[in-house]
């Protein structure tokens, strides 16, 4: 090995592994000497780095606000999509309006809507909507009534509602110190006779069964109702027709024809077929497109009608007395009609939705109201004023009716269940599971308030005892959905109708 050459120094000992450094002379590159040679321990020789006097140029200003833009984007649309906005294009519609965008752009779609949506709510916060919501109902709301609690509110009636007011006080008191004695009387009864009394009810329950149908339309039957003295069925349908039928051998009996709409009621006056004259109004129906008409049980043609509605009346009911009628109206409220002097009385509003069902309790002093808001209202007729709240449904209560102990009431609901209510308490005591489909129909037992009917879109009707609330039976035969159920009020005997266009007797064997 020649000098020129370089030549390998090793290093090593105390167990370490040999570590060979390479030693060079280096010339120098840099004028002015001799750059010495580095020896192992001493600094690293740091004159074979590039030095230059280039400079790196940062980012313009512009493109710092570009790339910030560009970031805030991207944080957008990732808020975008974490953003959760109703599915209803009926209420991105009106969350859209409240923002003021336009409702709806050119070749857009429902989904194409929701995600603008989503996009604006992005930009402006997902609380947009409720300071938007309250800072439109504070300016469209007067001072004073920003103060004023939420209430209930009540119409000024003519002076006929004060006569119709006393009338009804004059009437419901007799009948309630009536009942309550009767109630008095059943209370001294010895507990193992009103225990036997409820074990025969039991058992005539458990052995009903179908005891005869009948096709009864061209179109869904909707609603079915027992005369007072049990013999005749009145049904409505579809079809605009109403009919009535023999109990006990299911032959038509008349069909009154005056509806160009769906029917969606049809009710007996309380004194029909007991002591009212043929000619004189023993029906009431009511049709979807506002109208209510009267009927005698001699001719075909409606008696009159009542002035015409400018919405949906689905249900109506006369007062124990016969001299008012009760109508639920789909304007979110109910009406109360004085038959003798031909005049409403009463305007009453209270629902946030429209008012599907009513029923008034046997004394006449109370009126029950379920409506599409999922809840109920209990009314003394007395005074006008709302006396109970029955909140507790989670779907449109559909079907409401007094035990004939007065303070007791079933809502049937589409929430699949049915519940009892106690006034006295102030409260639900019991919710019964009742179907699996929408509770269109409960009814008490009229006799004596011992047991409950209820029927369902699930095509079933069954029959719950009172008190205990358990399931006594099971009814199936109808085809499909079950509309109507209604209770004899003379044998306890069962009738309901059903989207197969029939109804149905049912009764112990």
């Amino acid at each position: 090995m020649s000098e020129g050459e370089d030549s390998p120094v090793t290093v090593g000992g105390g167990g370490v592994s040999e570590r060979q450094w390479y030693v060079s002379n280096l010339e120098s590159t840099v004028s002015g000497g001799d750059t010495p040679t580095d020896s192992p321990g001493s600094p690293a020789n740091t004159t074979n780095i590039h030095t230059s006097n280039e400079y790196m140029e940062l980012d313009e200003p512009e493109m710092l606000d570009e790339k910030k833009a560009l970031l805030e984007e991207f944080e957008r649309k990732r808020r975008a999509r974490m953003i959760h906005v109703t599915t209803d294009d009926s209420e991105v519609k009106q969350q859209l309006r409240q923002l003021g965008e336009p409702i709806c752009l050119f070749g857009e779609g429902p989904a194409d809507r929701r995600n603008r949506l989503k996009e604006i709510l992005s930009r402006l916060g997902e609380d947009a909507l409720k300071k938007t919501g309250a800072g439109q109902q504070e300016a469209d709301t007067p001072e004073h009534d920003q103060q004023r609690p939420e209430e209930t509110w009540y119409h000024e009636g003519p002076q006929s509602l004060k006569e119709a007011r006393m009338f009804i006080v004059n009437y419901s008191i007799p009948h309630a110190r009536a009942r309550l004695k009767k109630e008095h009387l059943d209370y001294q009864v010895p507990e193992a006779t009103r225990t036997a009394r409820r074990q025969e009810v039991q058992n005539k329950l458990r052995s009903f069964g179908l005891l005869g149908s009948q096709n009864a339309d061209t179109r869904p039957v909707c609603y079915c109702s027992f005369s007072p003295n049990g013999k005749l069925l009145a049904t409505s349908s579809w079809s605009g027709l109403v009919k009535l039928w023999k109990v006990h051998n299911c032959l038509e009996e008349r069909t009154f024809r005056g509806h160009n709409c769906y029917v969606d009621c049809v009710e007996w006056h309380p004194s029909a077929t007991l002591s009212m004259e043929p000619t004189a109004l023993n029906l009431v129906s009511s049709g979807r497109d506002g109208s209510v008409q009267l009927w005698s049980l001699n001719g075909e043609e409606p008696l009159g009608e009542l002035p015409t509605l400018e919405a949906r009346v689905s249900r109506v009911r006369f007062h124990p007395s016969g001299r008012f009628l009760g109508a639920c109206v789909h304007d979110n409220s109910w009406r109360l009609w004085d038959l003798e002097i031909q005049e409403e009385v009463l305007f009453q509003e209270g629902h946030s939705k429209p008012v599907y069902c009513l029923a008034f309790q046997n004394d006449g002093s109370l009126c029950a109201t379920g409506g599409m808001d999922a809840s109920g209202r209990i009314w003394d007729l007395r005074t006008g004023r709302c006396v109970m709240f029955l909140s507790g449904h989670q779907n449109p209560v559909l079907a409401i009716d007094w035990s004939p102990d007065g303070y007791h009431l079933v809502t049937g609901s589409e929430d699949n269940t049915a519940r009892v209510w106690d006034v006295r308490q102030r409260r639900c005591i019991y919710i019964i599971p009742a179907h699996t489909g929408i509770v269109t129909g409960a009814r008490y037992d009229r006799l004596g308030g011992q047991y409950i009917v209820t029927c369902s879109y699930d095509g079933s009707v069954r029959l719950w005892c009172h008190g205990s609330f358990q399931a006594m039976r099971a009814l199936e035969g109808h085809g499909q959905k079950v509309m109507g159920v209604d209770v004899s009020p003379t044998d306890g005997i069962i009738a309901t109708c059903s989207f197969d266009r029939t109804f149905k007797i049912w009764g112990p064997d």
